[in-house]
């Protein structure tokens, strides 16, 4: 009897019945689904799902859980997808089915009733995400029942989370080097991989099912935006591998790759590698990249090594999806074991707004918001001062806002990594020297002391003299009169003193700390709302001017 198995949400409009193969087939019929891991090359999913088989169905499916278009709210439970990530999706389906194609097959998009495909092997890349692993416990449940074999290796990583894990005792490790010591080299790092295939099987009978092509953003509800707003990066395994020839074609350069070091106003020409959204979405294979940065290695004299190298980045994409699948309540502060409890400002959302739609009134951190939402990346040291600003640097606002914005756009948004990284840089966890403070004044300016980042994503300050560029509100009304740019009418005042807000925020974490290291970390909302009455006792017995007394302007960059 077939076995209906959904491929996505509960509420997905995508089903399809599978069924056992009759056993005079000249091979198993194979179904591979695609999720991530959208390439062809070091594909051991695809590479299982075609061999000896009869017929192949690659398929995609649109989930609504992540494609839903909800343009506007920011709200718990809407879109995690902005339009960038969702037209950079969509050009890398339509490059791989560009290269299915090369090879016999295609990829399908299908609408319509649920059919009845004869399918006998079901293939698909392991995914870590609480999301995928609750699904995928169900798919293969489903499978199960109808006698069809699942294979699901890992390839979206250069680890088995789960192997190290293990090795741990059963936790996953909260520090890079003692993850280093557990990860040792990958078992297949040895080995070639497999980076072309042979012609795939044809396409076999799709019943009632309409196949269509790769939708486009309009199709889906997206409404397209000016040229303008379009992000510079295309999407795609083709693109994904001709920027990795060019990157690593300077042995020197990948050699020489020291991490944190890069200029984060470097726009025009960014001192990383930018595969990070290609990586996201697998049209980049992790390992085979490894394996070309080895080969770099391999042929120079001296080289960076971990955790500052080209391959030490890669290294950390591991420790956080480690660490993510081995932690319950990784996404969250409140029962999450690794995580510091401090009582954030969960409830001002004006300063969230201010600060997602770039109005804070500091140029350095504006720009960068501005760069964030037009391209869907920057610099990962322009996304630690907006990070630091959102939260333990001035605003005091909860890291689970500021995430949150930063999972709607960012086009190499990736659950484990995000939710590290704002762990780490609100000194939730992994990182605890809370006084160490990007300033969004002298930081920025170290890097680009003429203020071009900020003339180039904020227009409206494009003739601000560079004395005055990262401080406008310093400036005499004289001076904003000539750069035609009046602060508190063309662009904002500041939202906050930097001085008085960050030696708060510092006087809250101390504060915060002492708690979780007195009840040792075992903190209860009862606790956190205590410490959140004695801090606002003491700001009412020593009044700290934290925010500046002002309307903010509904002024929007351009």
């Amino acid at each position: 009897m077939p076995v209906s198995l959904c491929l996505t949400s509960p509420n997905c409009f995508r089903t399809f019945s599978l069924v056992p193969n009759p056993a005079m087939a000249p091979g198993p019929n194979s179904l591979m689904w695609f999720r991530k891991g959208l390439r062809i090359h070091d594909n051991p999913a695809l590479e299982h799902a075609a061999k000896g088989c009869g017929c192949l169905y690659p398929v995609f499916v649109i989930d609504p859980h992540y494609m839903k278009p909800d343009p506007v709210t920011f709200s718990p439970g809407s879109t995690r997808a902005g339009l960038n990530r969702i037209r950079f999706l969509l050009e890398s389906l339509v490059d791989l089915d560009a290269n299915l194609k090369k090879l016999g097959s295609r990829l399908l998009v299908l609408k319509g009733e649920p059919s009845e495909w004869d399918i006998k092997r079901l293939c698909f890349e392991y995914e870590t995400e609480p999301y995928y692993q609750a699904l995928d416990c169900k798919v293969k449940n489903y499978a199960s029942l109808a006698g069809i074999e699942v294979f699901s290796p890992v390839s979206h990583t250069l680890f088995n989370p789960a192997d190290i894990i293990q090795k741990n005792g059963g936790r996953p490790p909260l520090s890079y080097q003692s993850f280093l010591k557990l990860a040792g080299k990958p078992s297949w790092a040895s080995f070639p991989l497999v980076t072309k295939l042979n012609p795939l099987s044809a396409i076999g009978h799709v019943g009632n099912c309409e196949i269509s092509e790769v939708p486009t953003v309009q199709e889906l509800g997206y409404e397209d935006t000016r040229e303008d707003e379009l992000t510079v990066f295309r999407g795609g395994e083709s693109e994904a591998l001709r920027r990795l020839r060019d990157s690593i074609k300077g042995k020197e350069w990948v050699a020489n790759f020291e991490k944190p070091k890069g200029d984060p106003s470097a726009f025009l020409k960014p001192a990383t590698t930018v595969l990070s959204p290609y990586l996201k979405f697998g049209c980049l294979s992790s390992r085979y990249f490894y394996q070309c940065i080895q080969d770099v290695q391999k042929n120079v004299e001296r080289h960076t090594s971990p955790p500052v190298s080209l391959l030490g980045q890669l290294l950390w994409r591991d420790f956080f999806y480690t660490v993510g699948f081995g932690t319950p309540n990784f996404e969250q502060m409140r029962g999450n074991r690794i995580c510091k409890q401090v009582p954030w400002n969960d409830d001002d959302d004006e300063l969230l707004a201010a600060w997602r739609d770039a109005r804070t009134g500091f140029p350095w951190i504006d720009a960068i918001m501005v760069q964030l939402r037009k391209w869907g990346w920057t610099h990962h040291l322009a996304r630690h001062s907006v990070a630091c600003f959102l939260t333990r640097g001035d605003l005091f606002v909860h890291w689970e806002k500021g995430r949150d914005v930063f999972e709607r756009l960012l086009i190499d948004h990736d659950w484990a990594i995000n939710n590290g990284n704002w762990l780490w840089l609100s000194c939730s966890s992994f990182f605890y020297q809370y006084n160490r403070i990007y300033s969004p004044i002298s930081f920025g300016k170290k890097y680009d002391p003429d203020g071009e980042y900020i003339r180039h994503f904020l227009p409206v300050l494009k003739d601000m003299p560079k004395e005055y560029i990262y401080e406008p509100w310093t400036a005499p009304l004289s001076i904003q009169t000539k750069a035609k740019c009046i602060v508190g009418k063309d662009y904002p005042k500041p939202v906050v003193s930097h001085d008085s807000a960050s030696k708060e925020c510092k006087r809250k974490l101390a504060e915060a700390y002492e708690l979780n290291k007195k009840l040792n970390g075992v903190v209860s909302n009862e606790d956190l709302q205590g410490l959140r009455r004695k801090l606002e006792e003491k700001e009412s017995q020593e009044p700290r001017p934290k925010r500046l007394k002002q309307k903010l302007i509904s002024w929007r960059p351009k």
